[in-house]
């Protein structure tokens, strides 16, 4: 949400009002924003009791978070630009710290009579706050020896800005692994989300935070959308047990077989069903079989038509995944990650329907359709004592069976969860 200001709004406001924002270092100290300066003046020349700001009215520049995912609370994102769409977009989605150049001082004055933002200004070499302090020193690197030479000075722990003019993934790479070790909160200017992404993601570990310097409103959105889908992650999925009911050979039909970029390990798969109100959690191939070698990157997911959950809490059908496209892997206990779909495969195999209730709602079904193969199985809950069993092969199916479901709302448009009456059998 974007914080407007109107006179009569600033007459009410008090501390508890703000976006109280943190810097990750000491070195970064507190700025006053020209908004509250202003519009204090504004309330004087009116006569009205202006809030009792005095210096305890200064914030933190905080690398504008606005959600309280992990991921988000982890990295720290600028927005450049001279676009006053870009930059609604961007308070609007919790990035209030913005970049200016110096000779764009104005602007940013302007900006901050309409909302609450915390300006930063690059000249000589580094970026300094509204009273003139470093926050940040600016490396351009353009060569391979530059880039050797950033190195963390001891004990320093100023925040650092690198501008890689030939930007490469290696060098992002590389500056990750110089400063693994250091205080420093290392940015680099990023023109694109994409770009912002291998910057936030190399060697695992990533940098400490991303300056987007764009002009176009999709490039906030990607990357807003990014970090969404990375803080989802962070979240248990809740999981439900179900029991079979039914078990049936069905015939033959179009299966999809999902081969992932990443490895599985036991307990972990995908969400699938035939109905979008209840995903089963299909298990991968990577336990050993007598029948073939294991195959951890795959899940042998259903039929064309069936549901898979998607990052976004979405779904998509499994006919319509491809390369590069994502998906959620989920174990028994609801913890999940994004991994990137490398390939499928569409063969024609001999199906077997399964049914299952809920304890709690005996009245609704379902249901879905897999291969009918020794290596097809479904993820049943995990046991408090005992044997722990990962997964129940559809060929050792029966009524009575315990399996893993998310019941989720069943209306869908485009994937994505509608309210309203829809009936499916």
């Amino acid at each position: 949400m974007v914080v407007y200001f109107s006179a009569p709004l600033v007459q009410t406001l008090t501390l508890t009002h703000l976006p109280y924002l943190t810097l990750n270092s000491d070195t970064w100290n507190l700025c006053r924003s020209n908004s509250w300066v202003k519009h204090r003046s504004v309330n004087a020349n009116r006569n009205c009791k202006e809030p009792q700001l005095g210096q305890s009215c200064s914030f933190a520049m905080y690398a504008s978070h606005s959600s309280s995912g992990s991921y988000q609370n982890s990295k720290r994102v600028w927005i450049w630009t001279l676009s006053k769409e870009v930059m609604t977009a961007s308070v609007e989605r919790g990035w209030n710290t913005f970049v200016f150049s110096s000779k764009h001082r104005q602007l940013a004055n302007e900006w901050s009579l309409i909302a609450l933002i915390c300006p930063l200004y690059v000249e000589e070499g580094g970026i300094f706050d509204n009273e003139n302090r470093r926050v940040a020193t600016i490396f351009e690197v353009s060569n391979p020896q530059e880039l050797l030479q950033l190195k963390p000075a001891k004990g320093e722990e100023e925040n650092v800005v690198i501008n890689l003019l030939d930007w490469q993934v290696i060098p992002a790479e590389n500056i990750v692994a110089a400063f693994q070790d250091s205080q420093t909160t290392v940015f680099a200017i990023s023109k694109t989300p994409s770009e912002a992404q291998i910057f936030l993601e190399a060697l695992e570990q990533g940098l400490g935070g991303v300056i987007l310097k764009v002009e176009d409103v999709e490039a906030v959105l990607e990357l807003k959308d990014y970090f969404d889908r990375r803080d989802e992650v962070s979240n248990l999925l809740s999981l439900t047990k179900a029991t079979v009911t039914r078990v049936q050979v069905a015939g033959m039909g179009d299966r999809v077989c999902v081969d992932l970029c990443s490895l599985m390990r036991p307990g972990e798969g995908l969400l699938v069903g035939s109905f979008a109100r209840g995903l089963f959690l299909v298990h991968s191939e990577c336990l050993e079989s007598n029948y073939i070698a294991s195959r951890p990157f795959r899940v042998n997911a259903g039929p064309v038509h069936a549901y898979v959950a998607v990052p976004g809490g979405k779904t998509s059908y499994l006919s319509e995944l491809k390369a590069g496209k994502e998906v959620i892997v989920v174990d028994q206990k609801g913890q999940q990650r994004t991994a990137i779909v490398g390939r499928v495969k569409i063969e024609t195999r001999p199906l077997i329907l399964v049914e299952a209730k809920r304890d709690l709602d005996t009245q609704t079904i379902y249901s879905i359709l897999l291969q009918n193969a020794e290596t097809v199985a479904l993820v049943c809950p995990c046991q408090e004592t005992g044997h722990q069993k990962t997964a129940i092969p559809v060929t050792s199916l029966k009524v009575g069976d315990e399996v893993m479901l998310r019941v989720q709302g069943g209306a869908r448009h485009t994937g994505i969860e509608i309210q309203e009456f829809i009936v499916e059998n």
